[in-house]
């Protein structure tokens, strides 16, 4: 899946039970399985559900289907209140073991849905239900995984293992589209029929797969040590507001530069089949190229938050993002194939890829291991929120439209400058040693 070797099994010996190699493959692995179910999902939205799920002569089918898209990200709050309660209470391990079966559980079962033309319009209703079920799964995942890796992690080198978590979502990325692309290469009835349903089922493969390397993963040092020392607050959701709801609605606005990542992937993917009348796999061919390109940049993007910091890391990719996307989405108005593949590397691989893998450690840094996985869990699902709509709200302000592209981009600027101000009130960690991030510690 990946050309980038993980981490020499060196980096294991670490301070007292530190397992960073460990951790940090089980974090990659985890989100792999993440994003996986979120680009098929994203992708079928795009290019199957709007035939499937809905009227065909429905006009507003397509801006429906995207909206699908998006209702995972209203689940997620819930999910993060709840799992990230639970992963500062009882532990990340367990949390992260129950994440990973609900979201393989509920990915499998859309695969099996009738369709609308077989029982109307529940079959939408349940498109959404099985959509829910895996935001829930996921509110947890990321935070789950990043408090992971970085409480395992080296302090100097905590930016570069927590950038496998994220680096996760590009093979998972990858692995989907490989297999995506040959169903819509399918003949209509096939691809309608069971083929778009596939992709779905095989990501049981990857569930079990994760499953046994995350089962022999030990909890934290950082976890069991508050837990010895009596630290583990009774309400973590009550102590992180009376103490980081600064650093909740910083992580919130930061967490905006994530709806790159869903116009970059689904948004794009639409724009180009609708306006540059691109072949679909083209289009799929085009993220493939940019996922493959942050496996190998998003480590180094890691290494050098480590050596010059989180902030200008990050703030540099928000805002060559926003710099770098109308020349993308114009290019897909051309047939300019080779100029497209330049600019989706330039776009994914050198801009986004950059505030990506940093913002794990970026995140999780500005909370104490008291309350850093609800902290990180509820920041970033809210923040995730604009990242979800965001396909389905600039498609209904005419992103889809010939000359969509000067909405698109507007509105790519936007967030990213948002998420590039944000950063900039955040307090500078990367000095800072684990055991003293964050300002407050309640005992129990």
């Amino acid at each position: 899946m990946t050309t980038t070797p993980m981490p020499s099994a060196s980096e294991e010996h670490g301070s007292g039970q530190r397992t960073p190699v460990k951790a940090a493959l089980a974090s990659f692995m985890g989100s792999a399985v993440e994003y996986y179910d979120f680009f098929i999902f994203g992708s079928a939205a795009a290019l199957i559900f709007p035939h499937i799920f809905f009227p065909d002569a429905d006009a507003n089918a397509a801006v429906m289907s995207l909206a699908t898209f998006g209702f995972a990200y209203i689940a997620r709050p819930i999910g993060a209140i709840i799992l990230g309660h639970f992963g500062d209470r009882i532990g990340r391990q367990k949390v992260l073991m129950f994440t990973l079966v609900l979201m393989g559980a509920s990915t499998f079962a859309i695969g099996c849905l009738p369709t609308f033309d077989q029982v109307g319009w529940l079959a939408p209703i349940l498109l959404v239900i099985a959509r829910l079920m895996q935001g829930l799964s996921a509110a947890g995942e990321q935070a789950g995984a990043s408090s992971m890796s970085l409480e395992h992690a080296p302090d100097h080198r905590r930016s570069f293992f927590t950038s496998w978590t994220l680096t996760g979502t590009q093979g998972g990325q990858i692995l989907a589209a490989m297999i995506f692309i040959p169903v819509v290469a399918l003949p209509d009835e096939i691809k309608f029929g069971i083929g778009w349903r596939i992709p779905f089922w095989l990501s049981a493969v990857v569930v079990v797969v994760t499953f046994f390397i995350r089962r022999s993963l030990h909890e934290t040092p950082e976890f069991e040590k508050a837990k010895k020392n009596n630290e583990i607050a009774k309400l973590p959701l009550a102590v992180l507001l009376r103490f980081h709801w600064k650093d909740v609605l910083r992580v919130v606005l930061c967490a905006f530069i994530a709806a790159v990542s869903t116009v970059y992937g689904t948004l794009a993917i639409s724009y180009g089949k609708t306006i540059g009348n691109m072949d679909e796999s083209i289009t799929l061919w085009l993220v493939v190229a940019g996922n493959i390109g942050a496996l190998l940049t998003q480590p180094f993007f890691g290494m050098l938050a480590d050596r010059i910091g989180r902030k200008p890391v990050f703030i540099y990719g928000a805002l060559a993002s926003a710099a770098v996307m109308p020349f993308y989405l114009r290019s897909m108005e051309t047939s300019n194939t080779l100029l497209q593949f330049g600019l989706s590397l330039l776009v994914f691989s050198c801009a986004y890829a950059a505030a990506n893998a940093v913002w794990p450690s970026f995140y999780a840094e500005m909370f104490s291991s008291q309350v850093r996985f609800s902290g990180l869990a509820i920041g970033t699902q809210l923040g995730f929120l604009m990242a979800g709509f965001a396909p389905s709200i600039v498609a209904a302000l005419g992103g889809l439209q010939p000359g969509g592209w000067v909405q698109i981009s507007l509105f790519t600027a936007a967030i990213a400058l948002i998420a590039s101000i944000s950063a900039l009130t955040a307090r500078e960690t990367y000095r800072v040693p684990t055991s003293q991030l964050g300002h407050h510690v309640v005992k129990a």
